[in-house]
């Protein structure tokens, strides 16, 4: 799609680094969240399936069988992957079954990453000091941190359990001992338009930041969200919105910044709209096209 072209992407990071475009395993380690077990909430965030919450996790095999069921599904096969803890909060649980999990992941002899996905209130002193400890093994340590929003009304709205603030001390703490952190971000939450997500940018390339996710809101079954949509309450971010937004976003981005994704897709019958969120091209050629008109990554800060 030529996106590599405009914007200094996770994928041609990995490739000068390693030879190759390394993929990431996802895992499933059976954690939960503070927002749905009742220490800080339940039902979790407004936008979460949590009609999924009864099911709770969807697979019996061990880490080491997700890796290899991982690999297996890939028609073409890098020699290097990525470890990736992306289900729920993957640093809420107590400190040695965490190391546990990671340790199973990491002993594979080609996962040379490891990305650990998690809330901004669940990183502890203690589990920034482990991520460290595997980045000193010569591991690619990334810390992934889901904001969505730096507006602390938004947040509270959408039920998230956490402020602005608290994303700030993690992030502070994790770089201050050489992690890397890679921010996630939502465009389309109720109540914000472009300028609040520009405002959002602006916050955290200011508190600091080594890369960025951009996500165009999904309406999904089972969703708080979902109910609103259904009465009419909520508009849904069309395609040229979110491909300007999105755009606008990455150029005003230095060019350093490492971008591990700009668009996102869901499938049917769980998503509910919008409906260009169901196919995964759309949003990255309207990204493209847009980037090629008007000038890729940073070029708005020159």
């Amino acid at each position: 799609m030529g996106l590599d072209k405009f914007v200094n992407t996770f994928g041609a990071v990995c490739r000068d680094k390693y030879g190759e475009r390394l993929r990431k395993l996802t895992i499933d380690a059976k954690f939960t969240c503070p927002n749905r077990d009742g220490t800080l909430g339940r039902g979790g965030c407004t936008f979460c399936n949590v009609a999924s919450f009864s099911a709770e996790h969807r697979t019996e095999l061990t880490i080491t069988e997700q890796l290899s069921q991982g690999r297996a599904r890939l028609v073409k096969k890098p020699s290097k992957y990525i470890a990736y803890f992306q289900a729920y909060t993957s640093t809420y649980d107590e400190y040695q079954l965490l190391k546990q999990k990671y340790d199973q992941a990491i002993q594979e002899a080609d996962i040379v990453g490891l990305c650990v996905g998690t809330r901004p209130d669940c990183v502890s002193d203690d589990v920034l000091a482990l991520l460290v400890s595997y980045q000193q093994q010569g591991i690619d340590v990334w810390l992934e941190l889901g904001l969505q929003s730096a507006n602390d009304a938004t947040l509270k709205r959408i039920n998230r359990g956490h402020d602005f603030a608290t994303y700030a001390d993690t992030v502070t703490r994790a770089r201050a001992l050489g992690l890397k952190v890679c921010t996630h971000l939502i465009l389309g939450l109720p109540g914000e338009a472009h300028q609040d997500y520009m405002q959002t940018l602006a916050k955290v390339l200011e508190t600091g930041v080594d890369g960025l996710k951009l996500h165009p809101l999904h309406i999904v079954e089972g969703s708080v969200m979902a109910k609103a949509w259904r009465a009419g309450k909520m508009q849904l971010l069309t395609l040229e919105d979110y491909s300007y937004s999105a755009s606008e976003m990455i150029r005003h981005t230095p060019k350093e910044i490492i971008f591990h994704r700009v668009t996102a897709y869901a499938k049917k019958p769980m998503l509910l709209g919008p409906d260009w969120c169901g196919y995964r091209w759309n949003g990255l050629v309207a990204i493209v096209d847009n980037l090629a008109a008007h000038g890729g990554q940073g070029e708005a800060l020159i």
